[in-house]
């Protein structure tokens, strides 16, 4: 485990490389996002059309799919139908050139996890297959010591635990991804677009309020049971950092 380049700090929970499977029938893209994938330690398997996505994905058993929604045979839906008639229940990121509510609404529900429309930023996509794997707790973190600490906060990635002192907090899977996101980076301001991008798995309208609700959430469960932690840096973002 030790020769693997995991940039990304995500492993597979029996120690293997993350598996990704990404269809498009772009070349060129398919290329660029397999070496950015690859960067990230994950392994990495492409396809251009959807019956070549089927006949390897029950092949590759990928952890991951990234799946183009227009295809040159069998649209992306049909292909997402298929895998999870196949027994494939990992998470699958839509990528498409479409970008309306109907569109969106329409992956999501036909069991899509994530959508990203063309053109897009890789940083963008990779996080969002960051916190896909996350939160389908197919993936641990591949440090040594899973634990992040932020004053007397405590946060375990492998387990899900979180404690402030000798008090254990409940946290939902969205409230446990924005608390380690900002426990990954104390004493950082984050912005909200930074926060949307590394937690929510797609973009919506009042965007920028569900962030608010959520640090909300986080302060009501954290901030009750000691000094501050969670600031807000007016016009700017937010930051967590330990307690004076």
């Amino acid at each position: 485990m030790q020769d693997q380049a995991l940039h990304s700090g995500l492993i597979r929970t029996d120690g293997g490389k993350i598996r990704v499977l990404v269809v498009d029938d772009e070349q060129s893209l398919s290329d660029l996002l397999s070496m950015a994938l690859k960067y990230e330690g994950w392994e990495v398997r492409t396809a251009n059309t959807g019956h070549d996505a089927i006949s390897l994905a029950n092949a590759f058993q990928p952890d991951l799919v990234v799946l183009d929604i227009m295809l040159p045979d069998i649209d992306g839906l049909d292909v997402l139908s298929r895998l999870r008639g196949n027994g494939h229940s990992g998470p699958v990121l839509f990528l498409t050139a479409k970008d309306s509510i109907r569109d969106r609404i329409t992956g999501l529900t036909a069991t899509g996890d994530d959508y990203v429309t063309k053109p897009f930023s890789l940083e963008e996509l990779v996080a969002r297959l960051r916190g896909l794997l996350r939160r389908s707790r197919l993936a641990m973190s591949a440090v040594e010591d899973p634990e992040v600490l932020v004053g007397d906060l405590r946060l375990n990635e492998e387990s899900y635990e979180v404690s402030r002192g000798d008090k254990q907090i409940t946290l939902t899977a969205t409230e446990f991804e924005l608390l380690r996101y900002l426990m990954r980076n104390p004493k950082r301001v984050l912005t909200k677009d930074q926060i949307l991008d590394h937690v929510w798995s797609y973009d919506f309208e009042g965007r920028a309020s569900v962030v608010e609700l959520y640090i909300s959430y986080l302060r009501k469960k954290i901030d009750s049971l000691g000094p501050a932690m969670i600031h807000t840096v007016r016009g700017v973002g937010y930051m967590i950092k330990a307690s004076q």
